[in-house]
């Protein structure tokens, strides 16, 4: 059994970091490699104080050895502004991709400054190197944005990052039912009252008639015909029928779908839509895309869920207010994403929960026997395989053929019956039940 250990840099230690940090990161940036090793190591030898970065606060360099030997380092810079830069992570070749030392030293590192009330952790990483930047995205940082030619030419860095203070944010994820359905005449009057609240915030002449419009155009949907701008409406509704978000898409010439508005009572909401709508839509063309003033939280959650921002537009839709333009593209690889609540994605990873149970809903039943499923949960994702697929009329006579234990551990089939129609109105129930047999994708 190999010995792994993770300390604290020491003054012997700094040949190798120099060494280290030349041959990985000489490719893909600019710059005086062995000079930028010393002035971190000393900043860290000196008990973290950097004499000349104005908005670090500390610095400390940690190594990771296996069986006294050594395999890799990483560098990590507290910010003034309580949040932390991992500058940079690196193995040694000959350890890289062995006994999961990298993703030791990340789980490290995020302890390290979570214990410091870190509200967050980033980092850079260079696009063309493909296997640092899928090793962070695997471990569910997500990307902030990307600039072409930043610390080298011809090289494009990626900025991503993790949150950790969001412990509010996932409490609500987990109590929320949100479901998303097309919109019908009993949604109408509840949906038009939440547009008339949110819009007109950000965007001029949103009135009644406005949304008479909408509507008028959701009546020529089955025409599919663009130059008549059908509309396509898709609602979010709480378990007790409250619509809580709205979302309208026009297919348009060049197959792009412009979903405006994209509204949202509150947070929960907001990702339903997110998450559901692009899968819904995928038949009328090859993008989707939105002009939205969104939150910082919704922000977080564009940015999670693959979204991409493409223009700032001042004043485009009313005085005073920036108007940004974010788009989802699908590709080839675009899998389907489900929410789960954090305590059941736990046993998905732990390989003990391999049946899932959904209602029939039409995003639901688009989902077959061999696709690939991101269920997550606020905080986590874990990239699943759909290995059977079984329909059934009710809970009832799902449960007398499946295992409740293997749905939702601990649970028989009575309490099971319980938790399910808690989740599920009998309304939603009657739509008909799925059962996907799942195994996890985890390396």
């Amino acid at each position: 059994m190999e010995k792994i250990l993770i300390r604290e840099a020491k003054s012997t230690d700094l040949s190798f970091i120099m060494d280290l940090m030349q041959n990985a990161l000489e490719p893909f940036y600019g710059g005086d490699h062995r000079a930028h090793a010393q002035r971190i190591f000393d900043s860290h030898i000196r008990g973290g104080t950097d004499n000349v970065g104005h908005f670090s606060s500390s610095q400390k360099m940690f190594i990771i050895t296996v069986d006294d030997n050594l395999a890799g380092m990483l560098h990590v810079v507290g910010k003034r502004q309580g949040t932390y830069k991992i500058s940079p992570l690196i193995l040694h070749p000959s350890y890289r991709g062995k006994n999961g030392l990298g993703g030791r030293l990340l789980k490290f590192v995020e302890d390290y400054v979570k214990g410091l009330d870190a509200r967050q952790i980033y980092c850079t990483v260079a696009k063309q190197n493909h296997s640092a930047t899928n090793f962070f995205l695997h471990h569910d940082y997500v990307v902030a944005g990307e600039s072409e030619s930043h610390y080298k030419k011809g090289i494009t860095e990626v900025m991503i990052y993790k949150l950790f203070d969001n412990e509010a944010f996932s409490k609500q994820f987990d109590i929320s039912q949100i479901s998303v359905v097309p919109l019908e005449e009993c949604h109408k009057e509840q949906a038009r009252r939440l547009i008339l609240e949110k819009l007109p915030q950000s965007f001029d002449g949103v009135d009644d008639s406005w949304v008479d419009s909408l509507y008028t155009g959701f009546e020529r949907k089955d025409t599919k015909d663009i130059n008549k701008k059908f509309k396509i409406i898709y609602v979010a509704v709480s378990n007790d029928g409250e619509v809580t978000g709205i979302v309208g898409a026009t297919p348009k010439k060049g197959e792009p779908i412009k979903n405006m508005p994209l509204v949202a009572k509150d947070f929960q909401s907001f990702v339903a839509l997110l998450i559901d709508v692009p899968y819904l839509l995928k038949e009328y063309g090859h993008k989707v895309y939105t002009h939205i003033n969104p939150t910082a939280s919704e922000v977080i959650a564009l940015q999670r869920f693959g979204w991409k921002l493409n223009a700032l537009m001042p004043e485009a839709y009313k005085k005073g207010v920036i108007t940004q333009q974010w788009s989802f593209d699908y590709s080839d690889d675009c899998v389907r994403a489900l929410r789960v609540r954090s305590e059941f994605l736990k046993f998905v990873k732990k390989r003990e929960k391999t049946l899932e149970v959904r209602v029939l809903y039409p995003s639901i039943q688009k989902i077959m026997e061999g696709d690939h499923l991101k269920m997550f949960d606020y905080d986590e994702s874990v990239m699943t395989k759909v290995i059977s697929r079984r329909v059934y009329d009710s809970f009832e006579e799902m449960l007398n053929v499946e295992d409740a234990g293997k749905i939702v551990p601990g649970y028989d089939k009575e309490g099971l019956s319980t938790l399910l129609h808690k989740f599920y109105p009998p309304e939603k129930e009657e739509l008909g039940v799925v059962v996907f047999e799942i195994v996890p994708l985890i390396n």
